[in-house]
């Protein structure tokens, strides 16, 4: 990932680098003074603590980036995939990064040779090609990515279902091996349309390869057969860990992006909150060879940024994501622009960044799109700063005719922290002219504010999302593409139901330029035009602190991650 324009030099784990879902690179620079330079050294053991539990390891399943950062370095593989210091993108399985059409719907690759399963069979193309077919069992493959059910040639029928069912019940079987060819080591895509960055798509863990004969299909949640350079010993406890062992089928040669330096990694999960990094911080017994993936609370901060020891060996990773707001366009009050606009004039940002530790950590912005992206615009959609103008939103609201104060329900997700933040955005709003009911949501969050039932219930919502790949269409499309995600079944991810034609159409004449650049140029004014119409309320990016155990071989570099997590592929221990 980019940098932000914000931070300058972060110390992290060997490659330097942040990984996550996804993200974009960023140039690795050399060591600062004084760093540990010394040459990395293979053997030990790496412990990996964490608070939440792995809702999943199977990799059509996944969507959480904690999961993607660390399965995708040691257990998973696939076509390409983001390299260590740089974010550059690389073949993986591939030989490269593949050659797509003139038209930009076919993309052909060739496999390696070299990399293996665990029990020493090739990974072979068919194994790429189930692994992607999984994604079309929505009745028993759930939870993961639609990438594949929306770019690959395969009809829909007049529910927009997809034919193809996946490869359990078969049928449309033949339409998926008509848009996704094995010739040998050769594989081949035929998408629907025009999609320039499809090999950055193949990343994800929708895309990664899994053996037929491997599967469990609905009971595959926590089995793992490796491609990577490591393999679970014995089975995994959710809400405990496993422990992973070296793959002694995998071959150095055969991957340019995993170094697998470790002989061994112990992941223990379901810690209390703020464990790992209180455990990492006090770095004693096996904890001086541990990373987490937690990041530490901004009351640890003190801890981390007030003793050197201890912040020389602290990853500090700007991530990917935004935080933001979804005002519900299917709500009688928030049907209403000038209440969108009165709304996102008197938000104030700075005081919900301040809830959770301060601009340093959580930067206050006006855009959806982290400012690595070329896309990012800093402009303010309505002329107020950072903070709120309260005096012109109340003339704004004022202006709708309603009477004052005009009452809102707000729903964000509930803990001690976010109580604060929201708390804090309340007080502004109601100076403006707003009467605030919040509603605050502590379990299954994004469930909730997705069903059918959310759209009565609320007026605003709070939601996060950050970059499939480096690109702004892995954040608009997903948020905003109103025929992917409205149904009877809910608001997919479109929770505000934001339902824009002229968007719609401007999103796909976008993803036919080829130009890089001017893609994401033109995904930048789509951004633009939907917070001017109040579609989305934009609070903060996300600044992360991680810890990791003195014992943990650590480099110094200015800029550095992919995407908001620590990066295991280059991680060793002394």
């Amino acid at each position: 990932m980019k940098r932000t324009k914000r931070f300058s030099t972060a110390v992290a784990l060997t490659t330097g680098v942040a990984l996550g879902i996804a993200g974009c690179g960023g140039e690795a620079k050399s060591p600062a003074s004084g760093a540990d330079t010394s040459a990395p050294a293979a053997g030990g053991t790496l412990y990996v603590l964490n608070v939440s539990s792995a809702p999943s390891l199977d990799p059509q399943r996944n969507t959480d980036a904690k999961v993607f950062g660390f399965a995708s370095r040691t257990i998973w593989r696939s076509l390409t995939a983001l390299a260590p210091g740089t974010g550059e993108l690389v073949g993986d399985l591939a030989t490269d990064t593949g050659k797509v059409s003139q038209d930009g719907k076919t993309w052909t690759f060739t496999l390696r040779d070299g990399p293996a399963w665990q029990d020493g069979k090739p990974v072979a193309c068919e194994d790429v090609k189930y692994g992607i077919s999984r994604t079309f069992a929505t009745d028993q493959i759930t939870g993961g990515s639609s990438y594949a059910i929306k770019y690959l040639d395969i009809p829909k029928d007049d529910k927009g279902k997809s034919v193809y069912v996946g490869p359990y019940k078969k049928t449309g079987q033949e339409l998926f091996d008509k848009a996704v060819t094995c010739d040998g080591k050769t594989i081949v895509f035929h998408l629907k349309g025009p999609r320039f960055d499809f090999n950055q798509t193949l990343t994800t863990s929708a895309f990664q390869a899994y053996r037929a004969d491997q599967d469990k299909g609905a009971k595959s949640t926590y089995t793992v057969f490796s491609s990577g350079p490591y393999m679970l010993k014995g089975d995994w406890k959710s809400d405990k860990g496993g422990t992973f062992v070296r793959n002694p089928s995998w071959k150095a040669d055969s991957d340019p992006v995993r170094k697998a330096y470790p002989d061994e990694i112990v992941f223990e999960e379901g810690l209390a909150e703020n464990t790992p990094s209180q455990r990492i911080i006090a770095d004693a017994g096996n904890d001086k060879h541990a990373v987490t993936y937690t990041p530490a609370s901004p009351a640890q901060a003190p801890q981390i940024v007030g003793d050197p020891r201890v912040k020389d060996r602290t990853a500090f990773i700007d991530g990917t994501g935004v935080d933001f707001l979804l005002p519900n366009y299917k709500s009688p009050v928030m049907s209403d622009a000038k209440v969108r606009q009165a709304l996102a004039m008197s938000t104030d940002r700075g005081a919900y960044a301040q809830a959770y530790g301060g601009a340093t950590m959580y930067p206050p912005t006006f855009d959806i799109l982290y400012s690595g992206l070329i896309a990012h615009s800093d402009s303010s959609p309505f002329g107020n700063p950072l903070n709120g103008d309260l005096v012109e939103a109340k003339k704004v609201l004022e202006s709708t005719g309603r009477s004052l104060p005009v009452p809102i329900t707000v729903t964000y997700m509930k803990n001690s922290t976010s109580d604060k933040a929201f708390g804090a955005l309340a007080q502004g709003w109601q100076q403006a002219g707003f009467e605030v009911k919040l509603n605050g949501i502590s379990q299954n969050y994004y469930s909730a504010i997705a069903a059918p039932s959310m759209a009565t219930q609320t007026d605003v919502v709070w939601t996060t999302w950050g970059t499939g790949w480096p690109s702004a269409s892995t954040v608009l499309s997903p948020t905003f593409d109103s025929r992917t995600n409205l149904s009877p079944a809910g608001s997919g991810l479109d929770n505000g139901y934001f339902d824009n034609d002229a968007i719609n159409q401007e999103m796909d004449a976008t993803s036919l330029i080829v130009d890089f650049k001017e893609r994401e140029a033109a995904w930048g004014t789509i951004s633009q035009k939907i917070a001017k119409d109040g579609g989305y309320i934009a609070l903060t990016q996300k600044r992360y602190m991680f810890p990791a155990g003195s014992g943990v071989k650590l480099t110094s570099y200015k800029g550095g991650g992919i995407v908001g997590q620590i990066d295991l592929a280059a991680a060793s221990v002394r």
